[in-house]
């Protein structure tokens, strides 16, 4: 019995390589700004597991005409040079990732920050969430470090049983938290996006960057996490305060469904956008070739 699937090369997939994106995730952060309107006095941004670059492309697009705008992207994959965009190949938990992109501010604040990473799912829906929420707190330690007052914070989220917990724990840092499904965004996936608006540091806490502590000790102080747990009168048990975050699904009703099936029409073949730069699989095939040649 053949394998069942579905194909992920959708409208949204072509119409990225038709426009020039790198990846069809662009149009998410499009959709997401149509409805939130996140580049309004924005002049420095940080892009947060950038690869392959399509957010990033958004970036400098919406902020070419902005006088001294900024734009950093930050990945552990190299990624080919984005035009008005400055790469750098780094680890977002450790402090010299903090001070390189505050060095290419001028050490200035930046006014939004924003991550579309996710790890390599699993298929066991508890430890992808996990692991996704694991990946979320590391881009906020950063934002928290970057961000100036008033800032706006995204990030991907994968939608599970104790996600109102990450939704508790994050308004204790910004003034507004929602969840977002744009319309680009298959809804058979868990995936969403929360858009944190208003970022204010807790009076006394000052967050530092130090990679040989856990999240749990970088936001101690900031009444977040045991910080923020309550205790039950009726029980005598200490409980994480749950919150239920507005949901608001973006992108315009007339725009492509990417669930949808259309009627492909008169198609001709595009090559990508861009061709990859370091394969995960490229040590693989470059052993086999290795073997190759000493068996023949």
């Amino acid at each position: 019995m053949g394998k069942a699937s579905k194909d992920k090369r959708d409208l949204y997939y072509r119409k990225a390589k038709e426009e020039g994106w790198r990846a069809r995730s662009a149009f998410k952060l499009l959709q997401l700004d149509e409805t939130f309107d996140l580049f309004t006095n924005t002049k420095r941004v940080v892009d947060l597991c950038a690869a392959p670059g399509s957010w990033s492309q958004v970036l400098s697009q919406k902020l070419k005409d902005v006088p001294d705008s900024r734009v950093v992207a930050v990945d552990l994959q190299p990624m080919m040079p984005i035009e008005n965009v400055t790469c750098l190949q780094a680890d977002i938990t450790h402090p010299k990732t903090l001070k390189l992109i505050l060095d290419v501010f001028g050490g200035e604040p930046a006014d939004f920050v924003c991550s579309d990473g996710a790890p390599d799912v699993t298929g066991l829906h508890d430890l992808d969430e996990y692991i996704q929420g694991q990946l979320v707190l590391s881009a906020l330690q950063l934002a928290c470090c970057v961000l100036k007052e008033g800032g706006t914070f995204v990030a991907k989220i994968f939608r599970g049983r104790d996600i109102d917990l990450l939704y508790s724990q994050l308004g204790f840092l910004f003034d507004k938290v929602v969840c977002a499904k744009p319309r680009s965004s298959r809804g058979t996936s868990l995936e969403a996006f929360i858009v944190c608006m208003g970022y204010h540091k807790p009076a006394g806490w000052e967050p530092k960057l130090d990679e040989s502590i856990s999240t749990e000790e970088f936001f101690a102080g900031a009444n977040i996490g045991k910080q923020a747990m309550t205790e039950q009168a009726d029980y005598g048990v200490a409980t994480e305060p749950r919150v239920i975050a507005p949901f608001i699904a973006c992108g315009d009703l007339s725009a492509v469904d990417s669930d949808a099936t259309y009627r492909p029409g008169n198609l001709k073949g595009l090559d990508p956008v861009q061709a990859p730069t370091a394969p995960p699989y490229k040590q693989a095939l470059e052993l086999k070739r290795k073997n190759q040649k000493k068996s023949t």
